[in-house]
């Protein structure tokens, strides 16, 4: 028998598979799918089971399900428009009779035979009070297609041109492939007996082409598991691997510390307070700070940062603060800059668009040791920049960067702490599976004088009205955003793109106001000045997609107008919202909704009543699934493929919980050296793994 090992199926390209010629491959590359180990781990979104016979009488309108019956008409054929053909049949059993539809499938025809016994699979309805099929797959009673058929059926995330029946096919060759073998599994054996799980093969293909339901719960379970238990198992190694890589540096607290606190031109609030505690008791302990400062929009996290740097230069260190725009970094930039020169600490700007001389000055200048504290982008990770004496380092909005990215910046120091800052509120729970590799501190407060932002939910009907409040405002002297969820017009998605609607209101319902446009194809620079241009206050609408989601602080916005609402998760829409409200004014969200999805309405209703992160955040978990929740690619994580974070937290809570025993027994997994192998193959180039 042979023995299959991990690295063979992800190196083994699914060309391999039976049935992949060039234009499938290209088209399973589409899904993100290269491999025979990704093709495996390509779970079914849903499944259709057809084992389950009703009788006709039974059928509710909306359920999908089979039942059994005679054809006892000739198929009918309409065409009620160019391109359009509609085949009709009369189908009966002993109970009730029905009328099966198909739309464009004239094959049908020559398919169905008067007086035959069929199979139906598909979805009821009532029309005219009748019952109706639409568009069923149907099998002869007694052939042997019936008989493969009558069972469960495993519904994939799919693409255009590429079927669920293609895939399904293709999915049982590549598990033939397992056939005869046996396969090393990722969960050692001990854990495998300790919560009775299955072993990776058996549950590989239940969980594709399930014999019950029963068997398909038991194999996503150990599935839910080992990736959750491989997940956390590579973060604790990670975390232990940087708690062991030698002592951190020992700061002290500088004798002018108190002075600037009381020179801010605000007071602390108590969470800012207590959160600044632990921050300072990281510092000032031998072990190196990795620190989570999480906290909701506007809850003030940037003084946080300020004041760590601070104490980092006070103590004869250089401090690092990474953003994800420029535009963010030159604000704060801005802000910092003023509050540190009274106190001789000096603080320059590092970004991809600066002239070539001035960033070669500030290379010089962190080399040599002459500026403190740099505020830059993606720019600060080049290999040009090279610190005398690094001491801490600070990324702002977490999950813009990957851990590959953080750990770039900190390796640029001996041991520097390392402060990351996020407005994307977990609950902290998940926040521990998210950021296993660092300690938590949550800002849970906002600053006094922040009025709630007032968040409405509206439909196309409300068009003129909303139109009359953006003019209302304008004239009142805000400005406003416009955001839209695609960048250009769309054959396939039906929504406002910013393209096309900034060049509609600008020619018509605004065409007297300043209009501008942002968005993410646009050259840096081009980015750059409109955005310079609307905090200038030159701009009176900004037409937007979701560049500006992060960190873009304009107190003079006061409404937000997202177009498509439906389209975006909830924590992405209240950080969206969060870009208003920013000054003393009172500020308007107006969530256009083009959905009537009962789904679409409790989630807009969850908008509408709540401007909490943490409780909208829960929420969204609640009503998404499973896999890229937080964008887990852009922390350099891998994705989750079938876990859901809501449904599976009892999971999540045993897998950690194995993975902290046996990194007890085995730390750095230096007696696991399989195990370990499988971790670095799991996570990739995502994290670095000793």
């Amino acid at each position: 028998m042979n023995l299959i090992a991990f690295e063979d199926l992800k190196n083994k390209s699914i060309r391999y598979v039976k049935g992949v010629g060039e234009s499938r491959l290209s088209l399973f590359e589409k899904l993100d799918i290269r491999s025979v180990y990704d093709l495996l781990t390509y779970y079914p979104r849903d499944y259709e089971d057809r084992s389950r016979i009703k009788n006709i009488a039974d059928l509710e309108p909306g359920e999908v399900c089979s039942f059994e019956g005679t054809v006892v008409s000739n198929v009918s054929e309409a065409r009620p428009r160019r391109g359009m053909v509609i085949s009709k049949v009369s189908v009966r059993d002993s109970t009730g009779k029905i009328t099966a539809v198909w739309f464009n499938q004239q094959y049908v025809k020559n398919s169905l035979a008067v007086g035959s016994n069929y199979i139906f699979y598909g979805k009821a309805d009532r029309k005219l009070n009748k019952l109706q099929i639409v568009n069923p797959v149907f099998e002869l009673v007694g052939s042997d297609d019936m008989k493969k058929s009558l069972k469960i059926f495993p519904v994939y995330p799919s693409t255009k041109n590429l079927g669920q029946n293609v895939i399904r096919v293709i999915m049982q060759e590549a598990l033939k492939t397992l056939d005869g073998t046996q396969m090393e599994d990722m969960l050692p054996g001990n854990i495998r007996k300790k919560y009775n799980l299955s072993g990776f093969v058996e549950c590989i293909k239940q969980i594709h082409f399930p014999e019950s339901f029963a068997q398909k719960e038991e194999a996503r379970y150990r599935l839910v598991f080992e990736e959750l238990f491989m997940l956390q198992l590579g973060l604790l190694n990670y975390k232990s691997l940087a708690a062991d890589s030698g002592f951190g540096i020992r700061f002290h607290k500088p004798p002018e510390m108190d002075s600037f606190l009381q020179a801010l031109p605000f007071e602390l609030t108590a969470a800012q307070k207590r959160v600044m505690y632990e921050v300072e008791k990281d510092m000032e302990s031998e072990n190196v700070m990795n620190r989570l400062v999480q906290g909701d929009v506007g809850s003030g996290k940037t003084i946080i940062a300020v004041l760590a740097l601070f104490k980092a230069v006070k103590c004869g260190y250089q401090g690092a603060l990474m953003v994800p725009t420029e535009i963010l970094a030159e604000q704060h930039f801005k802000s910092i800059k003023p509050l540190f020169e009274k106190y001789n600490i000096s603080v320059e700007l590092l970004s991809s668009s600066q002239p070539k001389k001035q960033k070669q000055w500030v290379f010089e200048g962190l080399s040599e040791g002459s500026i403190d504290v740099v505020i830059g982008t993606h720019a600060l990770i080049e290999a040009a920049v090279q610190f005398q004496k690094l001491g801490l380092v600070v990324t702002d909005e977490q999950h813009r960067f990957g851990v590959r990215q953080r750990t770039i910046l900190a390796e640029k120091g001996q041991n520097p702490d390392v402060l990351v800052m996020t407005a994307t509120p977990i609950p902290r729970t998940l926040a521990l599976i998210l950021y296993g590799d660092l300690d938590i501190s949550i800002i849970d407060q906002l600053p006094p004088g922040r009025k709630p932002i007032k968040t409405y939910t509206v439909n196309e009907a409300m068009r003129e009205r909303i139109n009359k409040f953006i003019r209302e405002k304008v004239m009142q002297g805000r400005q406003v955003y416009i955001v839209c969820p695609l960048v250009e017009e769309s054959e396939e998605i039906e929504a406002k793109s910013a393209v096309i609607t900034a060049e509609e209101i600008s020619n018509n319902v605004f065409k007297d106001l300043k209009v501008g446009i942002i968005h993410g194809k646009m050259k840096a620079a081009e980015k750059e000045a409109i955005m310079k241009s609307f905090v200038a206050g030159e701009i009176s609408i900004l037409v937007s997609t979701t560049i500006i989601e992060v960190g873009v602080n304009v107190p003079n916005a006061t409404l937000m107008v997202i177009e498509n609402a439906e389209r975006f998760g909830l924590a992405q829409l209240h950080q969206l919202r969060g870009r208003v409200g920013r000054g003393a004014e009172q500020s308007y969200c107006v969530l256009f909704n083009q959905s009537k999805s009962q789904v679409s309405r409790e989630r807009m209703k969850i908008m509408s009543q709540s401007n909490d992160g943490f409780v909208i955040s829960e929420k969204d978990l609640e009503i998404r699934g499973p896999g890229d929740f937080f964008g887990t690619k852009q922390h350099g994580l891998p994705e989750l493929k079938i876990a859901n974070l809501y449904r599976d937290i009892e999971v999540l809570k045993l897998a950690q919980e194995s993975a902290k025993e046996l990194l007890e027994l085995d730390p750095g997994l230096k007696g696991n050296k399989k195990l370990k192998g499988y971790l670095s193959n799991y996570f990739g180039e995502k994290v670095t793994l000793a």
